[in-house]
């Protein structure tokens, strides 16, 4: 037990979501648990966790959700382990909402330099009709941005997406890559943007349009058993592709083709996403939580061959450094196992002070001093 590496997550305490400062205590080395010295509330080791209140050994659970993320259907695990169809289903959708949290505070919270973005989707069959899955990722490091589902394909579905993508982007020179649909090119014309600063105005800001931004379309058409491709280019210039080609993929030209090998990927782990099964899905929910924790476990703890760097060493033999997609963006500097996966505790957000008009008193600004900075 390292009180160091934990942190306090009673919502009520002015420490909460604090690493290292000191007001962690072990409670109880017997029953693993910790004490906040400010709020004085105790807490189990596994809190934050998808292991807290379970009473199954944690290797079983992760080894349960590990060979789920890699495609074993549901009932080889509950014949091969013996254990009930429901809790392993519980198992699954705690996985899945530990692993949105996971991704939204790892990815969602950073700002990267996309230089490329690929978008799709897929379509998914349910037990009461289809739905529509939208990913998105950054091509030059393979990660994995984030993913949306709607029982529609249209504009908001897209808009959703674009969201996510526009949250980790900085205004940088970006191309987006995505198939013919026409939401697509408004989504992101209106999200790659960023409003000119006021100076004594009142009202809505201006924005302004970013202006390196290049959206390409790859058109894909089948007539009489002849598959045709007609690459468009929607918005900037030839030259300006040709070098975000260049720097973000190497070689090559316009094509959807990293986006298209990602999603082969989660059709393959996941069986709901096959294009022939009786797997359908039942609720979107289920469908959500599945996909984040496959998006996670490809961005953290999944070696990615392409992203493989050469290593030289002092007597001219060479090696090569392995990296996942978040190792290639900066994110993480290692790769990460299922078990910390699953034992990474998202923390909560910090203590703010009530708002209160007059001057605030001396308690609170000493624990402003203490635990706002």
């Amino acid at each position: 037990m390292d009180p160091e590496s934990v942190f306090c997550p009673n919502m009520e305490c002015v420490a909460r979501g604090q690493r290292g400062r000191g007001n962690i205590t072990t409670h109880s080395q017997k029953e693993k648990r910790y004490e906040c010295q400010v709020c004085h509330k105790t807490f189990s080791a596994t809190t934050g966790s998808i292991f807290y209140r379970l009473r199954t050994d944690p290797v079983t659970v992760m080894l349960v959700i590990a060979l789920l993320a890699h495609g074993c259907p549901l009932q080889a695990i509950v014949v091969a382990f013996s254990f009930d169809e429901r809790t392993v289903k519980d198992w699954w959708r705690r996985a899945g909402e530990h692993c949105r949290a996971v991704h939204e505070q790892v990815v969602g919270q950073s700002e990267l330099d996309l230089a490329q973005v690929q978008a799709d989707e897929i379509k998914v069959k349910t037990q009461a009709g289809t739905l529509w899955l939208a990913m998105a990722m950054m091509v030059s490091t393979r990660l994995w941005l984030g993913a949306v589902v709607s029982n529609h394909r249209d504009l908001n579905l897209i808009r959703a997406l674009v969201t996510r993508v526009r949250a980790v982007a900085l205004c940088r020179p970006l191309l987006i890559a995505v198939d013919g649909l026409a939401s697509y090119v408004t989504a992101f014309q209106q999200a790659c943007r960023s409003p000119l600063p006021r100076y004594g105005q009142t009202g809505r800001a201006k924005l302004r349009a970013w202006s390196e931004v290049a959206i390409v379309q790859v058109v894909k058409q089948r007539q009489k058993g002849r598959l045709t491709i007609d690459r468009r280019i929607v918005q900037g210039t030839q030259a300006i592709v040709a070098c975000l080609v260049e720097v973000s993929q190497g070689r090559g030209g316009i094509n959807t083709a990293y986006i298209e090998r990602l999603n082969a990927t989660f059709r393959q782990r996941l069986a709901s996403l096959a294009r022939r099964t009786r797997a359908l899905v039942r609720q979107p929910e289920t469908l959500q939580l599945g996909v984040y924790v496959l998006g996670c476990m490809y961005n953290l703890c999944t070696y990615h061959d392409s992203l493989r760097q050469p290593f030289y060493l002092a007597k001219g033999g060479q090696r090569w450094l392995r990296r996942t997609p978040a190792n290639a963006a900066g994110l993480t500097n290692h790769c990460w196992t299922v078990e910390e996966l699953f034992n990474y505790r998202v923390p909560p957000a910090p203590w703010t002070p009530p708002k209160r008009r007059g001057r605030r008193s001396k308690e609170t600004l000493a624990l402003m001093q203490r635990w706002c900075l």
